[in-house]
């Protein structure tokens, strides 16, 4: 180690990560301004308005990101993850009874004129702790007390989050399935949640017999795929699951007048016929030490539960403002007055700003604050309006920018624990680009959810300045003398 030298502050920070940070809180700032200007502010800095409170906001994050950088060692994260965690677990159980309520939510502490969301600051102690747990050298994805020791680290924030009604911060927590998938885990749960989702829409959409025989016909699919050969059993199955296909025709052509058939439905006839054959190969694969047969032909059984559970998940267990909002996406409802109001107006402007936009200050649907939270969860539709296209992707593009930095900083890292806190720092930055853009095309519900350092407020830019500048400061750590 004594023959590496110091590269200095030029050479160990990884400049253009931070330039495409810098760059996004100044395009943020400009954007915020623009949703505003039309209730009075006399400049971008007029501090009564929210973009000069952003700009106080962006000054203190600086603050914050130099601290991290050049005052606190990168070795206190580490060792101070756990405690953290717990602190800030205490404080999102907290707010649920001494917080303060904003749209149906109580997630927010106030202390004068300042909010704070302990919920923004929990994605950073879950990052570390996990980071913590999974670099340990004893520790193996594929081990069940290790799998069960992540799964509540990850698990218990974010069911307290969901308990506070905060649907779109909880949300992101899934995406540290994909730190899971990098450090081993295996890609068929990434298969199976994708599977969950589509059955639950397909249920909702169509029918549970189309969403049953979704999974039959999958199940049957990717076992073919994995057989790799042709034989007179796989020319069996491609025509047991066709006739499957159409069995409801057939039934009822087959039905006559006073025909028991008019009183059987064919979603139970389907579901007998899975239960039956369900065992046969559950045990042909155990007899034929094919493990991925029997696991999916219970796949299959958990597929149909799921199917079965929808509607109670549905009408039970979400709220009304959140079923609503499903209903309106799926096009299973049309309300542009109620909730589908605010996804029409953002969906207007993005759409009335063409390939260059309609200029700085210049957007309609912006100037007369036809879109409701534009500085917030919806400053992405400013960005479509004024600058079009071309100022959409610019953002973007910053944003893919700024994820795959962070990944191929993670995969040169020596450390595991660098390497692994890189990737739930780039997860959760995918999983608020993702569902917030998203939310504003009309491809996800509106669950309220920040833009990364674009979206106004002190809580979300500080929070997501400390989760990306712990990464730069570890990263530099190592970069520093190698």
């Amino acid at each position: 180690m004594g023959n590496f030298s110091d590269r200095g502050v030029k050479g160990s920070i990884d400049w253009k990560l931070v330039i495409a940070y810098l760059l996004l809180i100044v395009i943020g700032w400009v954007n915020i301004y623009a949703s505003i200007h039309s209730d009075g502010p006399a400049t971008i800095f007029d501090f009564d308005y929210r973009s000069g409170k952003q700009f106080v906001w962006i000054l203190t994050a600086l603050g914050l990101a130099a601290l991290i950088l050049f005052v606190i060692p990168a070795q206190f994260w580490e060792s101070t993850s756990l405690p953290m965690y717990l602190m800030v677990l205490g404080l999102l159980v907290a707010v649920i009874f001494l917080g303060l309520e904003v749209k149906g939510s109580r997630s927010w502490f106030e202390f004068g004129p300042v909010r704070f969301q302990p919920a923004e600051v929990s994605k950073i102690t879950t990052s570390l702790l996990l980071a913590t747990v999974m670099s340990q050298q004893s520790f193996k994805i594929d081990r069940l007390k290790d799998l069960m020791l992540v799964a509540l680290v990850i698990g218990i924030p974010m069911m307290v989050i969901l308990a506070e009604s905060e649907t779109g911060s909880a949300l992101v927590y899934a995406g540290f399935i994909f730190v899971l998938y990098r450090e081993g885990f295996s890609g068929w749960w990434l298969f199976a949640i994708g599977m969950a989702i589509l059955l639950f829409i397909l249920t909702l959409v169509t029918s549970a017999y189309t969403a049953i025989l979704v999974i039959i016909g999958v199940v049957f699919f990717i076992n073919a795929l994995n057989e790799g050969k042709l034989n007179w059993e796989l020319g069996a199955n491609i025509a047991a699951f066709l006739l499957l296909c159409f069995l409801p025709w057939i039934m009822e052509k087959a039905a006559g007048p006073e025909s028991f058939l008019e009183k059987v439905k064919p979603l139970y006839v389907l579901i007998g016929i899975a239960l039956v054959s369900i065992p046969f190969f559950v045990i042909k694969g155990y007899k034929s030490h094919n493990r991925f047969l029997s696991l999916s032909s219970l796949g299959v059984v958990a597929g149909i539960m799921l199917v079965f559970s929808t509607d109670f998940i549905f009408n039970n267990i979400m709220q009304d403002h959140q079923r609503k909002r499903i209903e309106v996406l799926l096009g299973l409802k049309e309300d542009p007055a109620g909730v589908g109001y605010n996804v029409n107006q953002s969906m207007i402007a993005i759409g009335s700003g063409g390939v260059t936009g309609k200029g700085f200050l210049n957007g309609t649907q912006t100037t007369f604050g036809f879109v409701p939270e534009q500085s917030t969860d919806f400053i992405f539709c400013t960005v479509g309006e004024e600058w079009g296209f071309v100022g959409c992707l610019v953002v973007i593009l910053l944003y893919v920018f700024m994820i795959w930095r962070i990944i191929a900083d993670s995969e040169r890292s020596r450390e595991a624990f660098t390497r692994i806190y890189g990737y739930c720092v780039a997860s959760c930055i995918f999983m608020h680009l993702f569902i917030n853009i998203g939310m504003t095309i009309g491809l996800m519900p509106v669950i309220g959810i920040p833009l990364p350092l674009l979206s106004y407020g002190g809580s979300s830019l500080w929070a997501f300045t400390v989760l990306i500048f712990i990464f730069i400061a570890l990263y530099r750590r190592e970069k520093k003398y190698y």
